[in-house]
């Protein structure tokens, strides 16, 4: 390459970053780095934990900050202050859903997880109304996951006090509460074809989280075009879709309307009441998304949680052994927690609470997207532009947690030793786009938490000192490492 080819192409790039500098200022977007042409600010980010390079820039440029991922311009939040801001006080503006590309060659933009606007308003007041319905967060569900937890401790004292690997186990439990409620049945814990969808779950996320993932929500005709292997990971989920049309086309055939037994054959009636609606967002493509967005969210969140509690508590003995005491002075050893129990429990609902904070599992939230232009801080965000309102900026904020950066139950107890809640506890999101699933959730992690420690002392293998807390991966979600834990009987 000859000089005056050079110093042409050298000025089309300055030229190229100048008129990116000169839009930020022209429509007053938030300040940013300087990105480069196609490749937006990528090759500046941390590859092993993206977010902690925006709490890093946000020293430098502010709680809101303009960056761009490849082409696609983002605009992210950080801090409590800012992040409750926009999800809360201004949870209209900031209630739209940003894209996924690799969950959305899926789902094809139905279902409520990626939807906007009518879509996804009129499918989420079905979800969580039809999901109240069928005991979310009430005594029947709690009865579901006492009985499952039962199921678990036969399956860990089958172990007889052999190390073994947690993730399965805890999955299968947790999967099938979420099954009861979708599909009207649990599945048996060697049921080949449920181990297999528990698998593609764990690997799907493993993938969406690492750096081939991330690539592929930034440049996904890059991901496509090097070849299938990697696609593979994705496309493996349309065996789980198979799988919830299945379940559909059963439940089709064996209907009850005037008795629905579970949350598909609900959906079934409302379709079947609204055929005759054009507009209407109860189609059998919105049903099948629904159904796989549940299956899917109610599984790996909930189980990669108590995995990690249990991985601290190993790693943490004297928290542990606190835990049990206060638990055995409540309930004992001869009957199941339930959600009464809670307000007796302050330690140990303190220990879950600062479990979900540390392991910080959507660092970066599910993204949104501005639906039109929006006004904020003196800044304005144009329509179209992905949010990030940073969770992990939230979670960690120094201002709203005493060491945001150390395992510490203390945050959420007060000087009596009684329960403190705290505004920045996030760990579901917030506003209008908050997890649909949170009643069930916390439901789950107290009643499975507190009957694991009624009956099993956890150990590892090669003792606390050799676990290593920081996550496997980071990048759309936190995945805490595997490891082999001893359940002794107490």
């Amino acid at each position: 390459m000859d000089f005056f080819t050079t110093l042409i192409l050298l000025c089309v790039v300055v030229i190229l970053l100048t008129l990116v500098r000169w839009r930020n200022t022209a429509q007053k977007l938030p300040p940013g780095p300087l990105a480069l042409p196609l490749l937006g600010n990528v090759l500046s980010l941390d590859t092993r934990a993206p977010f902690k390079t925006f709490v890093e820039w946000s020293k430098t440029y502010g709680t809101v900050i303009t960056a761009y991922l490849g082409p696609q311009r983002v605009v992210v939040l950080v801090g409590y202050d800012t992040v409750k801001e926009a999800l809360v006080d201004r949870a209209d503006d900031f209630a739209g859903r940003g894209p996924i590309p690799f969950f959305d060659r899926v789902v094809n933009g139905y279902g409520l997880a990626v939807s906007n606007g009518e879509r996804w308003q009129q499918l989420r007041r079905f979800t969580i109304t039809t999901l109240k319905d069928f005991g979310m967060g009430r005594k029947r569900m709690e009865k579901w996951i006492q009985e499952e937890c039962q199921y678990l401790l036969e399956a860990i004292r089958e172990t007889k006090s052999d190390p073994f690997e947690p993730t399965f186990y805890l999955s299968r439990t947790v999967s099938n509460i979420i099954c009861a409620l979708v599909f009207g049945q649990r599945f048996s814990y060697n049921d080949v074809h449920f181990l297999r969808l528990l698998e593609i779950f764990s690997e799907g996320l493993k993938f969406g989280s690492s750096t081939w993932g991330q690539l592929y929500n930034v440049f996904p005709w890059l991901v496509e075009l090097l070849g299938s292997r990697h696609l593979k990971k994705i496309d493996s989920l349309n065996e789980v879709k198979v799988f919830c049309m299945n379940r559909i086309q059963k439940h089709s055939k064996s209907i009850d309307p005037d008795d629905p037994r579970d949350f598909i054959d609900c959906f079934l009636n409302r379709l079947n009441q609204e055929k005759d609606n054009p507009n209407t967002e109860f189609t059998y493509d919105n049903m099948v998304a629904t159904v796989l967005d549940l299956f899917l969210a109610g599984t790996e969140t909930t189980s990669h949680t108590v995995r990690y509690a249990l991985t601290l508590l190993v790693k943490y003995p004297e928290i542990q052994e606190r835990m049990q005491k206060e638990i055995d002075a409540v309930i004992g050893q001869d009957r199941s927690p339930s959600m009464e129990d809670k307000m007796s429990l302050p330690f140990t609902d303190a220990v879950i609470h600062e479990v979900q904070r540390y392991l910080d599992l959507a660092p970066f939230n599910v993204p949104h997207c501005a639906l039109r232009d929006i006004t904020f801080r003196g800044f304005t965000i144009p329509k179209g532009t992905v949010i990030l309102p940073l969770l992990h900026s939230v979670l960690r904020d120094e201002v709203q947690w005493e060491s945001p950066c150390v395992f510490n139950p203390e945050h959420f107890l007060d000087s009596d030793g009684s329960f403190k809640k705290n505004p920045a506890f996030l760990a579901f999101s917030a506003g209008k786009r908050s997890c649909v699933g949170e009643s069930l959730a916390r439901m789950e992690l107290f009643i499975i938490i507190v009957s694991l420690l009624q009956h099993f002392t956890f150990s590892s293998p090669g003792g606390p000192e050799t676990l290593d807390l920081s996550p496997e991966i980071s990048g759309f979600a936190s995945l805490p490492r595997k490891y082999q834990l001893i359940a002794t009987p107490r």
